[in-house]
């Protein structure tokens, strides 16, 4: 069953496992002000299926996702409302993933940055290609990590190896992320980490629902529980520091970096 009123994304339902998959690869599926709203939008409609046993994330061409798109930060820049719409839909696209009653597992063939990378530390398993780059850059704009990076990066790789990596907007490949934490399997080619990352989904629809259902409950409230409201506050602060003249000085530089 096919269900796609998005134009960024497809919501698929085969057997008990739904797969959202981000289907820009020409932008490598950037999250523009189009993107931010379906993701959620798509959470919400995953949650209502009956009798899933899995979610699969994955995305099409050589990237997961690039994460924040810089035209749109430009314009929150200048705009409260559009920082408004984007700290909502942030708190939705955070809390919807630890929401989904099943696991969620997340294939990554390339590169995941920014919010990108925060989707792999709100998933409860990690396929991804040993070479695929993760990195959340947000203070090398001027930005807070603040959509979910402390939430997701802290649960996974712990406080010290998240301190050190958002506070330097540092990457990691995939296979160094295996060795911390924050991806859970490793394939060695891009073509096998969406093959693989449903392999294990179907996993689930082989094992009785209630205790892996209750299990993962257990954790996405051991997630809200710890980190709950140092990612509100992180959330809050990112918004802050999004409308400041030092975020929009880097920003119009790698905007510009990027057209020469």
């Amino acid at each position: 069953m096919t269900h796609s009123p998005w134009t960024c994304l497809t919501v698929d339902r085969e057997a008990d496992i739904a797969h959202l998959r981000l289907v820009r690869p020409a932008l490598h599926n950037r999250f523009d002000e189009e993107q931010h709203r379906e993701f959620p939008e798509a959470l919400r409609h995953i949650a209502a299926l009956p009798d899933l046993a899995a979610v699969l994330i994955s995305a099409e061409g050589a990237s997961f996702s690039a994460g924040g798109d810089t035209a749109m930060m430009l314009r929150a820049n200048g705009s409260a409302a559009l920082r408004e719409r984007l700290h909502e839909e942030a708190l939705a696209i955070v809390h919807g993933l630890l929401d989904l009653p099943c696991p969620v597992i997340a294939a990554v063939q390339g590169a995941a940055i920014g919010l990108g990378a925060t989707l792999l530390g709100c998933c409860d398993m990690v396929v991804a290609a040993r070479a695929a780059r993760i990195a959340d850059p947000h203070v090398q704009l001027g930005l807070v990590a603040g959509d979910g990076g402390v939430l997701a990066w802290t649960q996974s790789l712990g406080f010290m190896r998240a301190r050190r990596y958002l506070l330097t907007g540092d990457a990691l490949s995939a296979e160094e992320a295996f060795g911390m934490g924050l991806v859970s399997d490793l394939v060695d080619t891009p073509e096998q980490a969406l093959p693989a990352a449903m392999l294990l989904a179907q996993r689930f629809t082989k094992l009785p629902r209630g205790g892996v259902q209750g299990t993962k409950q257990a954790f996405s409230q051991l997630s809200r529980d710890l980190y709950g409201a140092a990612f509100r506050q992180s959330l809050d602060a990112e918004m802050q520091t999004l409308a400041g003249t030092e975020v929009r000085q880097r920003l119009e530089a790698s905007r510009d970096r990027s057209r020469s």
